[in-house]
């Protein structure tokens, strides 16, 4: 077949698809006089669901349905520790979700903002999902963050993150460039047919709420399995009252989020910290005198943007090195003054680790720029 012929071919049958195809191309010198009086419109019926399909499966062995999900009550947002270079401390990590898992948490979130999955790179990110899942996945629900500001970014991460074996999804509104209401209700439904998931609005850090009406929409959705909402308690019972499962996301509210509002749980830092309390707080009936004992400690934790307080604190209690990851730095020497005052009057013996808190000086911290 001659060069001349295989081109002509090409060329009759793109025609023959440019035809038939929904993306129709008008010349600009076209003689049609139609053509001249025509109004452009969106080209809506350009837009193809599903054109690029999520790799899923369909496979039900080992899938945690949505149902499984909407029942849990303590999730912790879980810390990601590290070694000298930068790396991710296994060691350390494998001992953080073992301690949850004995103090009764029914879920951590990985790589959320809590475990600094911002600071880390994507392969970093799948890696410590399909990790915690190969290690504790028979023992406490992985949810994974895959979220991100980009859908493209979103899908490909979530994607990755149900072939690896999470149990669900957590997924942020984008942030920083934001987008439109109905654009948010895309970015949703975009990742949504992939498996369960948890939308996730913190306003003070994306910049943008995501307002009831979104929420409703893509509720419909089988896979939406509930919000983690930081807003507060009415729009918290804006949601328990409709059916939809809420997870307070502020630690000094789920008390009463729980109780009196309708939440199911929280998606908990402090936990972190003290799991068998945040059980405590949340399964046994309202206990307004716990849940003030945990208030000065709740209050230390979020002095600066979370994840520092954690960081210091897990340091101190000697369950992970005194290494950061910038730009985040430890809290200053007074402040860890103060967590060792506010350990001693909770109880030692109600935090995770068994050294003794410690009073940790400037240089006994690492703070790592390149890894």
């Amino acid at each position: 077949m001659s060069v001349s012929f295989q081109q002509i071919s090409a060329f009759k049958s793109y025609s023959s698809w440019a035809k038939d195809s929904v993306f129709q191309f008008v010349r600009p010198n076209s003689t049609n006089t139609n053509n001249r009086s025509a109004r452009w419109t969106t080209p809506s019926a350009a837009i193809i669901p599903n054109f690029h399909l999520p790799m899923r499966s369909y496979e039900v062995k080992n899938r945690t349905s949505t149902d499984d999900i909407r029942s849990l009550r303590l999730i912790t947002a879980i810390k990601t520790p590290y070694l000298p270079d930068g790396r991710f401390d296994l060691e350390a990590y494998d001992a953080l979700v073992n301690m949850q898992i004995e103090d009764g948490a029914d879920g951590v979130i990985v790589g959320g903002t809590t475990g600094e999955g911002q600071l880390m790179s994507w392969d970093e990110h799948i890696m410590l999902i399909g990790h915690t899942i190969n290690c504790f996945g028979t023992s406490i629900k992985v949810i994974g963050n895959t979220g991100s500001n980009s859908t493209r970014e979103a899908v490909h991460a979530t994607e990755q993150g149900f072939a690896v074996g999470m149990h669900a999804a957590l997924h942020i509104n984008p942030y920083y460039g934001k987008t439109s209401l109905e654009g948010m209700v895309a970015h949703f439904q975009s990742v949504l047919p992939m498996g369960p998931t948890i939308i996730y609005n913190v306003p003070s850090r994306t910049g943008q709420d995501i307002p009831p009406p979104v929420i409703h929409t893509i509720a419909a959705n089988a896979n939406f399995a509930g919000i983690k909402e930081c807003v507060g308690h009415d729009r918290v019972k804006t949601y328990t009252g409709t059916g939809i499962t809420v997870w307070s996301g502020n630690d000094d509210e789920c008390h009463d989020s729980k109780w009196d509002y309708g939440a199911t749980g929280v998606i908990s830092v402090t936990s972190n910290l003290v799991p068998g309390l945040m059980r405590e707080l949340l399964l046994r009936g309202k206990n307004p005198l716990l849940n003030e004992k945990l208030l000065p400690l709740i209050k230390w934790l979020f002095c600066e943007p979370n994840p520092i307080g954690v960081n210091t604190a897990l340091a101190q209690l000697g369950v992970v090195r005194p290494i950061f990851r910038l730009p985040y730095v430890p809290l200053p020497l007074a402040k860890r003054v103060e967590f060792v005052n506010i350990v001693n009057g909770i109880g030692r013996e109600n935090f995770v680790g068994e050294k003794d808190v410690k009073v940790l000086e400037d240089d006994d911290f690492m703070l790592v720029g390149r890894y």
